[in-house]
Protein backbone atom coordinates (compact mmCIF):
# COMPACT_ATOMS: atom_id res chain seq x y z
CA UNK A 1 0.00 0.00 0.00
CA UNK A 2 3.04 2.28 -0.22
CA UNK A 3 1.93 3.89 -3.50
CA UNK A 4 -1.57 4.52 -2.19
CA UNK A 5 -3.00 7.94 -1.51
CA UNK A 6 -3.70 7.91 2.22
CA UNK A 7 -6.38 10.02 3.89
CA UNK A 8 -6.97 10.09 7.63
CA UNK A 9 -10.10 11.33 9.34
CA UNK A 10 -10.53 11.78 13.08
CA UNK A 11 -14.20 11.45 13.96
CA UNK A 12 -15.47 13.14 17.11
CA UNK A 13 -17.99 11.31 19.23
CA UNK A 14 -21.51 12.64 19.71
CA UNK A 15 -20.94 15.38 17.12
CA UNK A 16 -23.82 14.59 14.78
CA UNK A 17 -23.43 17.94 13.03
CA UNK A 18 -19.95 16.87 11.84
CA UNK A 19 -20.87 13.31 10.89
CA UNK A 20 -20.60 12.92 7.15
CA UNK A 21 -17.72 15.35 6.62
CA UNK A 22 -15.25 12.55 5.86
CA UNK A 23 -17.53 10.92 3.29
CA UNK A 24 -18.21 14.29 1.64
CA UNK A 25 -14.46 14.98 1.49
CA UNK A 26 -13.77 11.53 0.06
CA UNK A 27 -16.50 11.97 -2.55
CA UNK A 28 -14.97 15.22 -3.76
CA UNK A 29 -11.47 13.78 -3.95
CA UNK A 30 -12.62 10.66 -5.81
CA UNK A 31 -14.53 12.81 -8.33
CA UNK A 32 -11.38 14.83 -9.01
CA UNK A 33 -9.49 11.59 -9.57
CA UNK A 34 -12.00 10.50 -12.21
CA UNK A 35 -13.26 7.48 -10.27
CA UNK A 36 -16.55 6.12 -11.71
CA UNK A 37 -19.68 7.55 -10.06
CA UNK A 38 -21.03 4.11 -9.07
CA UNK A 39 -17.77 3.31 -7.26
CA UNK A 40 -17.81 6.68 -5.51
CA UNK A 41 -21.39 6.09 -4.39
CA UNK A 42 -20.62 2.69 -2.89
CA UNK A 43 -17.49 3.88 -1.08
CA UNK A 44 -19.09 7.01 0.34
CA UNK A 45 -22.21 5.19 1.54
CA UNK A 46 -20.03 2.70 3.41
CA UNK A 47 -17.86 5.47 4.84
CA UNK A 48 -20.87 7.54 5.92
CA UNK A 49 -22.35 4.55 7.76
CA UNK A 50 -19.00 4.04 9.50
CA UNK A 51 -18.87 7.70 10.54
CA UNK A 52 -22.37 7.57 12.00
CA UNK A 53 -21.55 4.38 13.93
CA UNK A 54 -18.42 6.01 15.37
CA UNK A 55 -20.49 8.96 16.58
CA UNK A 56 -23.40 6.91 17.94
CA UNK A 57 -21.71 3.91 19.48
CA UNK A 58 -18.03 4.60 20.05
CA UNK A 59 -17.59 8.24 21.04
CA UNK A 60 -15.51 8.71 17.91
CA UNK A 61 -12.55 7.05 16.30
CA UNK A 62 -10.29 7.20 13.28
CA UNK A 63 -10.83 6.32 9.63
CA UNK A 64 -7.92 5.76 7.25
CA UNK A 65 -8.63 5.52 3.54
CA UNK A 66 -6.15 4.06 1.04
CA UNK A 67 -6.77 4.82 -2.64
CA UNK A 68 -5.01 3.42 -5.68
CA UNK A 69 -6.11 2.59 -9.24
CA UNK A 70 -7.45 -0.84 -8.17
CA UNK A 71 -9.32 -0.10 -4.94
CA UNK A 72 -10.49 2.17 -2.15
CA UNK A 73 -9.73 0.57 1.22
CA UNK A 74 -11.19 1.97 4.43
CA UNK A 75 -9.96 1.09 7.91
CA UNK A 76 -12.27 2.19 10.73
CA UNK A 77 -10.98 1.93 14.29
CA UNK A 78 -12.45 3.00 17.62
CA UNK A 79 -11.77 2.56 21.31
CA UNK A 80 -15.45 2.17 22.11
CA UNK A 81 -17.21 -0.44 24.18
CA UNK A 82 -16.91 -3.16 21.54
CA UNK A 83 -19.64 -5.30 20.00
CA UNK A 84 -20.87 -8.21 22.09
CA UNK A 85 -22.53 -10.21 19.32
CA UNK A 86 -21.23 -9.40 15.83
CA UNK A 87 -23.66 -11.68 13.94
CA UNK A 88 -26.59 -10.03 15.74
CA UNK A 89 -25.15 -6.55 15.08
CA UNK A 90 -24.89 -7.45 11.39
CA UNK A 91 -28.64 -8.20 11.16
CA UNK A 92 -30.68 -5.56 9.40
CA UNK A 93 -32.74 -3.53 11.85
CA UNK A 94 -30.83 -4.51 15.00
CA UNK A 95 -29.64 -1.45 16.91
CA UNK A 96 -28.36 -0.54 20.34
CA UNK A 97 -28.89 3.17 19.69
CA UNK A 98 -30.56 5.14 22.45
CA UNK A 99 -34.04 6.63 22.08
CA UNK A 100 -32.40 10.07 21.98
CA UNK A 101 -30.28 9.04 18.98
CA UNK A 102 -33.33 7.56 17.26
CA UNK A 103 -35.28 10.81 17.68
CA UNK A 104 -32.47 12.48 15.71
CA UNK A 105 -33.17 10.09 12.83
CA UNK A 106 -30.23 7.73 13.38
CA UNK A 107 -29.90 4.23 14.81
CA UNK A 108 -32.12 2.28 12.41
CA UNK A 109 -29.82 -0.72 12.54
CA UNK A 110 -28.62 -0.52 8.94
CA UNK A 111 -25.08 0.79 9.47
CA UNK A 112 -23.11 -2.46 9.53
CA UNK A 113 -25.37 -4.25 7.00
CA UNK A 114 -25.00 -1.32 4.57
CA UNK A 115 -21.22 -1.24 5.02
CA UNK A 116 -21.10 -4.89 4.00
CA UNK A 117 -23.67 -4.45 1.20
CA UNK A 118 -21.86 -1.59 -0.52
CA UNK A 119 -18.31 -2.97 -0.33
CA UNK A 120 -16.52 -5.79 -2.11
CA UNK A 121 -14.62 -6.84 1.01
CA UNK A 122 -15.79 -6.40 4.59
CA UNK A 123 -14.19 -7.61 7.80
CA UNK A 124 -15.08 -6.70 11.38
CA UNK A 125 -13.39 -7.57 14.65
CA UNK A 126 -14.33 -6.36 18.09
CA UNK A 127 -13.33 -6.88 21.71
CA UNK A 128 -15.49 -5.84 24.64
CA UNK A 129 -13.92 -2.90 26.47
CA UNK A 130 -11.24 -2.53 23.78
CA UNK A 131 -13.03 -1.40 20.62
CA UNK A 132 -13.89 -2.34 17.09
CA UNK A 133 -12.00 -2.41 13.80
CA UNK A 134 -13.65 -2.61 10.40
CA UNK A 135 -11.74 -3.07 7.15
CA UNK A 136 -13.65 -2.68 3.91
CA UNK A 137 -12.72 -2.30 0.26
CA UNK A 138 -14.44 -1.15 -2.89
CA UNK A 139 -12.82 -2.20 -6.16
CA UNK A 140 -12.49 0.34 -8.93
Amino acid sequence: MSSDIVLTYDISGEEFSLAGEASVDLKGRLKLMGIPAATIRRATIALYEAEINLVIHASGGQITVFINPQYIKMKVKDDGPGIEDIPLAMSEGYSTATDEVRTLGFGAGMGLPNMKKYTDEFDISSSIGVGTEINMSVYI
